[in-house]
């Protein structure tokens, strides 16, 4: 949404990032009938700029109330739909899942079971993947209950409502055995009965996922195929355990915002959606059933209604007001001169943001955006020296010219088939017979470097003749209300677009860029393929990668997969950001983590 990553909107560098920016290399797989456990992963990979600040000298303080301020909300209150950061940063405090990260310097990017006992048992060779609960997980009910593996399939089954379904089914949806079976009967159902929702979800099976019947606590996933990065995908939030009160509510709806079940360490107390969010304890978390979160403050109190400046200079002043950023980070033009500031950290994302979608589809122009042709001479006219100039210069934002940015197979080596080349432009769009070219730029002005980069395209582009008008939204309602919604873009409401995407994990993490982004077999709001390119010839080499033998073998496929999309002109990549971002000197053990894209407030202390 996140992201899918999960999904994970564009912040203040380069906007707020979409979907899960979840990590991890490469999990394993076992051959024949032998179990083996879970996955092996390397540490992240560093660059040479990047520098860390965690403050986390000192003996942990417990208590007190963490203040965060921000400029939008989450994508949905619902952990089985949650695509975007800043929606997973929300779920950190109150939704465990079977796998996550720990804020540990240097392990951020290392899978480590969560609500699980242990990495998965693979047996069948690689088809099966067995995940134990731990006992003593509480659900915050009255009176509190048991997480069980139960709750895990429906949490599962839950993802492919018809209501508001998750849009990274596509890293997985064709391997889960059964998983589009289900997902298309329970397409049948209305979105809008909360009531038959709940009741198809309790009456039918996902053959793929099931409860181990020697066992309740045991989940079993079974697979068509073997995949060598399935651990990692159960490390996403859609795989966490929904309870049975969630079929009462239509999923991602405002009602279940308004009752929430928690089984991590604080619950949310209130939240007013697009302005703020309270969370406290649960009463019923123990310390000794969570691996992953200290919870050292009693409360988090978060403010959605502030602007990226105005948030900047309350940091700056350690303001006790504002220890941390909610879903903003540092302005741009204030980054260099921080460098040296100790509260500040620049760590990367391994993504791509943010990027220049060309909405495929618009009937505007007469279908011009349809046409390679025209899409290449857009991308000879955008010169990205000057986009990145928007985001702090080349030192804090690397210029990214192809698809999968550096640390993910198949992104290697490096090319750009578009030059910026304003004549070559002119002549092509000539060519192409285009001329008089008005474009619809759907962008949010709640972020510095979003308006910023839509007026640096506009100029761009009007070098070559091109009218650029601009189509100012709310954070909030970017994805919920515009590009998740095929038929706007299909409409023709907007021709050109700006969104970040970092993978659900990383090393082995290719198919969680082109399935969601480019796999034009599925639309919006199942992928966030919000173009919607479809190209039969890149479907055909994505699904070759994906049912490759190895990593290995699937590398310079997914490294083809990168060229076709780029030699089609689906999109305009811009960086692969570091993320400059500040928190208050009260602010103790601020680990970033690129999952949520900022720091973990469940494993931060204050000092006064």
């Amino acid at each position: 949404m996140s992201r899918s990553r999960s999904l994970l909107v564009i912040g203040a560098i380069a906007g707020l990032i979409l979907a899960a920016c979840s990590s991890s290399s490469k999990s394993s797989s076992a051959g024949g009938s032998t179990p083996t456990t879970g996955s092996s992963n390397p540490p992240s990979q560093a660059i040479p700029n990047q520098k860390y600040a965690d403050n986390s000298a000192g003996t942990p303080v417990t208590g007190g109330t963490l203040t965060m301020l921000g400029v939008g909300d989450v994508d949905y209150m619902d952990p089985n739909v949650s695509y975007y950061n800043t929606g997973y940063l929300n779920l950190r405090m109150w939704s465990r899942s079977l796998y996550t990260y720990p804020a540990v310097t240097g392990k951020t990017t290392t899978i480590q079971p969560d609500l699980a006992t242990a990495l998965p048992t693979i047996t069948n060779g690689g088809k099966t993947y067995s995940v134990t609960i731990r006992n003593g997980v509480m659900w915050d009910t009255s009176p509190p209950r048991q997480v069980t593996a139960a709750d895990v399939v429906r949490g599962v089954k839950r993802q492919c409502n018809p209501a508001q379904p998750f849009s990274g089914q596509t890293d997985y949806s064709t391997f889960i055995e059964g998983y589009s079976t289900f997902c298309t009967a329970f397409g049948k159902v209305s979105g809008t009965d909360a009531t038959a929702m709940g009741q198809f979800l309790e009456a039918n099976n996902m053959p793929g996922v099931a409860v181990d019947p020697s066992n309740p606590q045991t989940v079993v996933f079974t697979l068509t195929q073997p995949v060598s990065y399935f651990t990692d995908i159960l490390a996403l939030h859609a795989f966490d355990p929904a309870p049975v009160e969630y079929d009462k509510y239509v999923p991602a709806g405002n009602d279940l915002g308004q009752n929430t079940i928690s089984d991590g360490p604080y619950k949310i107390q209130s939240y007013s959606a697009a302005k703020s969010l309270t969370y406290v304890r649960n009463p019923v978390w123990s310390a000794s059933t969570d691996p992953i979160r200290k919870a050292y403050v009693n409360q988090i109190d978060v403010s959605e209604t502030g602007n990226q400046a105005g948030i900047h200079q309350q940091i700056l002043t350690n303001s006790s007001s504002a220890d941390m950023v909610w879903d903003t980070n540092t302005p741009p033009a204030a980054v260099p001169g921080l460098l040296n500031d100790p509260r500040l950290s620049v760590q990367t994302d391994f993504s791509s943001n943010p990027f220049l979608i060309f909405n495929t589809a618009s009937p505007n122009n007469g279908g011009a955006l349809g046409k390679v042709a025209v899409r290449q001479a857009l991308e000879y006219a955008l010169n990205r020296a000057h986009l990145i100039q928007n985001q702090s210069g080349p030192q804090v934002t690397p210029p990214l010219t192809q698809i999968l940015p550096p640390g993910i197979f198949g992104s290697a080596p490096s090319y750009d088939l578009y030059p910026n080349d304003p004549s070559k432009a002119k002549a092509m769009l000539q060519a192409a017979g285009v001329s008089n070219l008005t474009l619809k730029f759907l962008y949010r002005p709640a972020s510095q470097v979003s308006s910023k980069d839509f007026q640096t395209i506009q100029a761009d582009l009007g070098a070559v003749g091109i009218t650029v008008t601009g189509i100012g939204v709310p954070n909030a309602d970017f994805y919920t209300k515009w590009l998740y919604k095929p038929n706007r873009a299909k409409a023709g409401d907007w021709d050109l677009s700006l969104f970040g995407w970092s993978p659900d994990w990383y090393g082995d993490a290719a198919a969680s860029f082109f399935y969601p982004l480019f796999d034009g077999r599925v639309p919006p709001p199942s992928s966030s393929n919000f173009g919607l390119f479809n190209d039969p010839t890149l479907n055909t080499i994505i699904d070759q990668a994906n049912s490759a033998a190895s990593p290995a073998a699937a590398e310079p496929l997914w490294h083809k997969a990168d060229m076709e999309v780029m030699s089609q002109a689906a999109v305009f990549p811009i960086a692969d950001p570091n993320r400059p971002q500040m928190h208050g000197s009260q602010v103790h053990n601020c680990i970033y983590m690129a999952v949520i894209s900022n720091c973990d407030p469940t494993n931060v202390w204050l000092t006064s």
